[in-house]
């Protein structure tokens, strides 16, 4: 390091304040009174400044010096020079040093050109200031979202009054972007903790229940009109009005449990967790589908994630067996989702399309739950590799029917996946 600071600290990091790596001048070169570094010696520098003598033409002639060396420095910033040296006093090297770091610098790349200057014009040699480094202790910390760590009085002080510096990371941007099939066990807590937080909205559709109206339209409120007449003698000047209150739509999941899903079927299942739990058995359902057709809303209302996603795979009997996604999205239709629970609602598919029954019935079943959801949205973890086509016979079939066809392999897929069930993102078909 060419200079005695690596930060912007200045006096503060001078004081062993700033951050790792600070260094600070030796004990003896910072205690000892300056030298005048024109006395007895007429440079042609300041001959050439026409300055007449004192501490004037020592700080001119240093600028002039930076100047020479390659660096900027205005008019103004030699001004504010000489004002800081009449506060600090010229009789100390290190106080001298910091004065016109921070007054004469205007770049950090030119602290190695200043050094070198300074040593020639004021101390007189060949070479840098010389510094020593000051070790800082490092504490390491996890930011998961939580309390932060507290320090461990058990563990001895090597560095007693010297402050640490805490450098913290997260583990969410690691996790971010990670594909959920290369999860190891600790990422797997740390999934199951964000999800947990995560709190899933939908779009509103207007509801039968009618609320005042602030912006006076939609239909008259008779009765509070009568009110506030009697207000004004009988006079109805303030009428009142009443509108359909919004309601929130209800959010069906079909998460497919067959064993080319088994990497990705316990986030979802996460995740379809969090949705149920925040949202209530009333506004969600879901469903598994693999060779059979399985109701778990009851199993994930618990509070407990791990108890919740156990019960729901225990009531699944063909957990990673086959797949016939035409003949399950049939069963649904037939006994739920025509008869009302798809009926205006987003309804999420969560599949890689490996369908092992016949394509026809696939595209006639999606047609149907087509006409009566309000969305359909399908989420394909494989969506994310690269080169992917939907070549698969099930979801060639069904995808003319998808509104909305998003990833599913990672935590931000699972992010913008509730951004498209809030409505945020994709266009909405008209409203059935």
């Amino acid at each position: 390091m060419a200079g005695p600071v690596d930060g912007d600290g200045f006096s503060d990091a001078y004081q062993s304040k700033g951050p790792v790596g600070v260094t600070k001048p030796a004990a003896d070169a910072g205690g000892d009174p300056i030298a005048d570094p024109l006395a007895g010696a007429e440079t042609a520098a300041g001959a050439e400044l026409g300055v007449r003598s004192g501490p004037e033409r020592i700080i001119v002639g240093f600028a002039h010096a930076l100047r020479a060396a390659g660096l900027a420095v205005p008019v103004g910033s030699v001004t504010t020079f000489a004002a800081a040296l009449a506060e600090v006093g010229m009789d100390r090297r290190d106080r001298v040093y910091w004065a016109g770091r921070a007054t004469l610098l205007c770049r950090q790349e030119d602290t190695e050109t200043y050094d070198r200057v300074f040593a020639s014009w004021w101390l007189r040699q060949d070479g840098l200031v010389r510094a020593e480094s000051v070790p800082v202790p490092l504490e390491v910390a996890l930011d998961d979202g939580g309390d932060e760590d507290q320090p461990d009085d058990d563990q001895p002080d090597d560095h007693e009054g010297v402050p640490a510096v805490t450098l913290r990371w997260s583990a969410v941007e690691v996790l971010h972007d990670k594909d959920f099939a290369a999860y190891d066990a600790d990422e797997w807590r740390d999934f199951s903790r964000l999800v947990a937080r995560m709190r899933l909205a939908a779009e509103t559709r207007p509801g039968r229940r009618r609320r005042p109206d602030r912006h006076h339209r939609g239909h008259p409120d008779l009765r509070r009109t009568v009110r506030r007449a009697l207000r004004t003698d009988g006079e109805p000047l303030a009428r009142a009005w009443r509108n359909p209150g919004p309601r929130p739509r209800k959010v069906v999941l079909l998460v497919d449990v067959s064993g080319s899903m088994e990497p990705y079927a316990r986030a979802l299942l996460r995740f379809a967790h969090a949705t149920v739990t925040g949202r209530g058995t009333s506004g969600s359902e879901v469903f598994t589908l693999g060779t059979r057709l399985t109701r778990i809303t009851r199993e994930l209302a618990g509070h407990d994630p791990d108890a919740s996603v156990r019960e729901a795979a225990a009531a699944v009997a063909d957990w990673s067996g086959g797949t016939r996604l035409g003949d399950g999205l049939r069963e649904f239709n037939d006994r739920w989702g025509v008869r009302g629970t798809a009926r205006g609602a987003v309804v999420v598919v969560l599949s890689d399309g490996w369908d092992r029954g016949d394509p026809e019935v696939m595209a006639e079943q999606m047609a149907r739950l087509g006409r009566v959801a309000r969305r359909v949205v399908w989420v394909n973890p494989l969506k994310a590799s690269p080169g992917y086509a939907p070549l698969a016979r099930g979801m060639a079939a069904a995808l003319p029917y998808v509104d909305d066809f998003v990833e599913g392999h990672s935590l931000a897929a699972l992010f913008h996946l509730a951004d498209v069930i809030a409505g945020v993102e994709g266009e909405r078909r008209p409203q059935p």
